[in-house]
């Protein structure tokens, strides 16, 4: 029998779908452990990231509740299952099952793993929000800042902004009706590649964001991708975002970004064709250069009938939040009596 591993991510389901994606690869670097070590071994670890080796034309079987479907990993070893599913279940995560049962050239394959997805309950929103320079200190625009950082900083010495963490946790709990508990489905979408996901998974957990889907970047391997990541064309980040939307017609969403890259270009396109479904875009300041063409397509935006907001502090857009009533001020200790 020859090893592999079967790498699941979240995935999310409306009314009549879901869907569900992941990788087959040889071998994927375990333990939690790894995003915390120090120096060169934690160096070694992102290097280990863009080194996996993938699997194509495996046979992947889907398993969640009575459903059960087939599909195959492609060329770089990923796959996606977008499957009818209209059992009665309520909103929130729940348990998936994927298995890995063939044989290529005499080599048998065989794994399971389980993850989660998730359902949005009713009068919910849609989040979706950039990772770098959005909520993760990450120096976009500056590629050997970027990699330096991602090199030598483990999660644990990864930054998020002031307040962010605060501003994404009060959008967790706003609803169309009434806040009772975090209801809305977040995504995080970026042009950061697959190989990142469980750092970026496990910095939001150490830093309090809401549990998320995650959209990534095609997966890579090898040296010269590495020193490219987060590169190239983000025309993937447009495709992903419209998918989302058209998957949930019902939902109102919220997006956020940053200006060091294309966010605002890609939002005010999108604002196009759903201004109906966007209920507020957030974008983080970074550069005083993109200050004049960032504020040209916030304009237009507003001008659709939608919120925006411009700021280079979380707090402007907590306030904003407040004040167009997307979330409602909470409770504290002091008035609850």
């Amino acid at each position: 029998m020859k090893r592999c591993d079967l790498k699941l991510y979240r995935g999310y389901a409306n009314k009549n779908e879901l869907v569900v994606f992941g990788h087959v690869v040889e071998k994927y670097p375990e333990g939690d452990h790894k995003y915390t070590r120090k120096g060169f071994r934690y160096a070694r670890t992102i290097l280990q990231l863009f080194s996996i080796k993938t699997i194509p034309n495996l046979r992947v079987i889907l398993r969640v509740g009575s459903v059960v479907a087939e599909t195959q990993t492609l060329e770089d070893g990923y796959f996606r299952f977008q499957v009818p599913f209209t059992e009665p279940m309520e909103g929130g995560w729940h348990p998936y099952e994927v298995t890995v049962d063939d044989q290529i050239d005499k080599h048998k394959y065989q794994a399971t793993r389980q993850e989660e997805f998730f359902k949005p309950y009713e009068s919910s929103y849609g989040i979706i929000s950039d990772i770098d320079d959005t909520f993760l200190i990450s120096h976009s625009r500056r590629s050997f800042k970027k990699l330096f950082v991602l090199l030598a900083k483990n999660v644990q010495a990864r930054k998020p902004f002031d307040d962010v963490v605060k501003h994404y946790q009060l959008l967790s709990l706003a609803s169309r009706t009434n806040p009772i508990h975090p209801a809305n489905i977040f995504f995080y979408v970026s042009s950061s590649e697959w190989n990142l996901y469980d750092m970026i998974i496990r910095f939001a957990e150490l830093n309090g964001l809401p549990k998320a889907v995650l959209k990534l970047k095609k997966i890579k391997s090898g040296l010269d991708d590495f020193m490219m990541t987060g590169a190239g064309s983000h025309d993937h980040k447009f495709q992903k975002i419209l998918n989302i939307i058209e998957f949930y017609p019902e939902l109102q969403f919220i997006l956020l970004g940053d200006d060091s890259q294309q966010d605002p270009v890609i939002y005010e396109e999108i604002c196009q064709m759903f201004a109906g479904n966007i209920r507020a875009v957030y974008i983080r300041q970074t550069r005083k250069r993109s200050k004049s063409d960032t504020t040209i397509l916030l304009k237009k935006i507003q001008d659709m009938g939608i919120d925006t907001c411009y700021f280079s502090h979380s707090n402007k857009a907590i306030i904003h939040s407040l004040e167009t009533g997307i979330v409602f001020k909470q409770p504290t200790e002091n008035n609850l009596t």
